[in-house]
């Protein structure tokens, strides 16, 4: 019998102004970092994170992230911070810079830091990168021995960003308990290598039960850009609850759908990973046979804090038939974790059930 597991990051820190605490507790673990982001993260983050890494004596190197976390771009960097004798790697920004920021620290053996600048996602806590091609194709998993040694959330550069990250967090973090009880089902394996502890059903509870609370709130509160015990609550749902839920409890069929959305192109990729999880808990709903109220309390959530319900949502309302079954082919692939929900599901079938909630959201 396979033995239960829980993996978590060594330490994490949200509130307000965290930001400026970077430095003195990257001091606690090392002392060059190699500090990546984009070139818009940078121009609003930047000045924060350079006052803070030398009040604390931190020497430090900023190289730029090209915005997709692939394996030629792990490697571009990774050999940039092997020369920069860097003993940790500081990624700030997305959930794309944080997991290259992993893959760099995992090759080179040195301490991963991540700042997110955004709570849509909950990629920040977990041991693993989502890695894409470099045209944003989803190629797999990169799986590593820990999670990152510090997380360090700052509130207010979070409401700072646009509305619809927190929302995409959202749609990323409800996905938590509705694949991990489809999972532990089917006593699937988690991404942590083993089965599911209690500790991780528990997690995964309170993160649903936070945003069916406070989500609603804490968005029309993030569209004014303020700080509140609600936005407060939901930024860690979407990050720290969603991140243990997931990677120690189970993923199903609402990643692998979002995952087999890429095999389309068009305006489809230019929504966030939170906003197609979102169409994949539905379409996952619908999979498992749940009731129309079931459903339809899952979907008035999303359409409440404007995450996607229908085609036209994802820009696929012109889609065919064929090219959803694209959709599922994908999704249902030996190495994806509809696997989790019921590896008999056919392409048709996940096909069908992306048409059914679409007619239900009409309703």
């Amino acid at each position: 019998m396979k033995t239960k597991v829980f993996i978590s990051p060594s330490r994490y820190i949200q509130g307000a102004g965290a930001i400026n605490v970077l430095g003195e507790e990257i001091a606690k673990i090392g002392k060059t970092a190699f500090v990546i982001s984009d070139s818009n993260v940078w121009e609003i983050t930047g000045e924060k994170v350079t006052d803070s890494l030398n009040n604390a004596d931190i020497n430090f190197h900023y190289e730029e992230f090209s915005g997709e976390s692939s394996n030629a771009e792990i490697e571009r960097l990774t050999k940039i911070a092997s020369d920069k004798d860097a003993d940790l790697v500081l990624g700030v920004g997305g959930g794309k810079t944080l997991d290259t920021a992993k893959g760099i620290a995992n090759d080179l053996g040195i301490m991963t830091v991540v700042a997110p600048t955004t709570a849509s996602t909950d990629a920040p806590t977990s041991a693993l990168s989502v890695i894409y091609s470099d045209d944003g194709v989803f190629e797999g998993y990169k799986f590593y021995d820990k999670n990152p040694d510090l997380v360090v959330m700052d509130s207010e550069i979070i409401v700072g960003a646009p509305v619809s990250f927190l929302a995409a967090g959202m749609g990323d973090a409800m996905a938590t308990l509705v694949e991990a009880k489809a999972a532990q089902n089917r006593n699937a394996d988690t991404m942590a290598g083993g089965k599911a502890t209690l500790a991780s059903r528990a997690i995964a509870e309170i993160a649903e039960k936070t945003l069916f609370e406070h989500g609603v709130a804490a968005y029309k509160a993030a569209e004014q850009h303020v700080v509140t015990p609600a936005v407060d609550a939901v930024i860690e749902a979407n990050t720290l609850l969603s991140g243990l839920g997931f990677e120690n409890g189970g993923i199903a069929a609402a990643h692998a759908i979002h995952n087999g959305f890429t095999a389309l192109d068009g305006e489809v990729h230019n929504l966030s990973h939170g906003q197609k999880v979102a169409y994949g808990i539905l379409t996952q709903l619908v999979l498992e046979g749940e009731t129309k109220e079931v459903i339809l309390k899952y979907m008035n959530f999303f359409k409440a804090i404007k995450l996607p319900t229908s085609l036209k949502d994802l820009h696929l309302e012109n889609a065919s038939f064929e090219d959803l079954v694209k959709v599922g082919e994908l999704a249902t692939s030996d190495s994806e974790t509809l696997q989790n929900l019921d590896p008999s599901i056919t392409a048709k079938e996940v096909a069908n059930a992306i048409i059914a909630v679409d007619s239900l959201s009409h309703e």
